[in-house]
């Protein structure tokens, strides 16, 4: 999938059926002269239905068609005949999808599980027949029930990525690198930053036939939760994630403090993210020496507080390992 086809948020108007109106019919046959109410009820207008599709990871069948309207239900008749309700409109949506009300940002709900359907907008009751409103007093009523109007939403759809691992790191770091070097997945790669813009998904093969899935977002920079850069777009895609994986190249000033901003956005994002698993990758470590490994492992252990390991995705140096220890993590 191309980056472009990549959407994970969108706004839609959607409104519901109106209920059919109620039949108000004076039932009439040979020889029955005052046969009496018999106007049937109307049916109730068709729902505006969210249903989950495990086959999507994306909303782009969403980008151009933001507008969703359900048909009216049927209008009653006669001999108590009700009206045809209003057919269902549904709308597939990824895994991990997030409704909100665009005007209070409130969350209603969040789609999870496939073919799991929930009702975004009911359609309106249809109205009651006159025969329902027929008395001891009042034999030949000529009166029915309009229908109920549908409801009408202008909702927003957020899309979160359902990775068991998010790949964690500033721009350049070698996030995608190790995607493309661990996975199936092939993320675009460059040497500048911001090369990758959308998150990208990839299954990692394990020992066994056994496999997990691996998210990498574009990278975060200081000030991200606050608006900077393009990381705080994503941010949401690694909420779901149980574990994280901080990747910090080799070559940095300083690892630590680099552990420390990136932590430190999260928190400011949401600080519930400090309650997953974290482990340290340091990238690009093929341009390390034994001696100067060695010597920034004794440093590290002194003050990073955090299980790490040293890996390069070209030289493929330590990659084995990690995938033995993020499974170990997540299992």
């Amino acid at each position: 999938m191309t980056e472009g086809n990549f959407v994970d948020y969108v706004k839609m108007h959607v409104t519901s059926g109106k209920g059919g109106k109620g039949s108000m019919h004076l039932h009439r046959e040979k020889y029955i002269e005052k046969g009496g109410p018999d106007g049937g009820d109307g049916g109730r207008g068709g729902h505006i239905i969210l249903r989950g599709n495990e086959n999507y990871w994306t909303l782009i069948h969403f980008k151009f068609r933001r507008h969703h309207k359900a048909l009216q239900g049927g209008h009653g008749s006669k001999s108590r005949s009700s009206g045809a309700d209003g057919q269902d409109i549904y709308l597939e949506v990824p895994l991990g999808t997030v409704v909100k009300d665009s005007e209070t940002e409130e969350v209603l709900f969040e789609i999870t599980k496939n073919d799991e359907e929930v009702i975004l907008c009911k359609g309106g009751k249809g109205g009651r027949g006159n025969w329902h409103f027929k008395t001891s007093t009042n034999q030949t009523p000529r009166y029915a029930q309009p229908g109920l109007e549908g409801e009408e939403k202008n909702v927003t759809l957020e899309m979160k990525l359902l990775a068991d691992v998010g790949l964690v790191g500033f721009p350049n770091a070698g996030k995608s690198t190790l995607l493309s070097v661990i996975t199936s997945a092939k993320p675009k790669i460059a040497n500048y930053e911001f090369t990758t813009l959308k998150p990208n998904l990839g299954i990692v093969e394990y020992r066994d036939f056994q496999s997990f899935v691996m998210a990498d977002i574009p990278g975060i920079i200081e000030g991200a939760s606050e608006g900077k850069g393009l990381g705080h777009y994503f941010l949401r895609h690694i909420e779901r994630n149980s574990t994280l994986l901080f990747l910090i190249p080799a070559d940095a000033d300083d690892i630590v403090k680099q552990y420390e901003i990136l932590l430190n956005e999260l928190k400011v994002y949401n600080p519930e993210m400090l309650d997953k698993d974290r482990f340290i990758a340091i990238s690009k470590s093929d341009m390390l020496d034994d001696e100067l490994e060695a010597e920034m492992k004794s440093e590290l252990d002194k003050t990073l507080g955090v299980p790490y390991i040293f890996i390069s995705s070209v030289a493929q140096k330590g990659i084995m390992e990690l995938k033995d220890k993020l499974w170990e993590m997540l299992h």
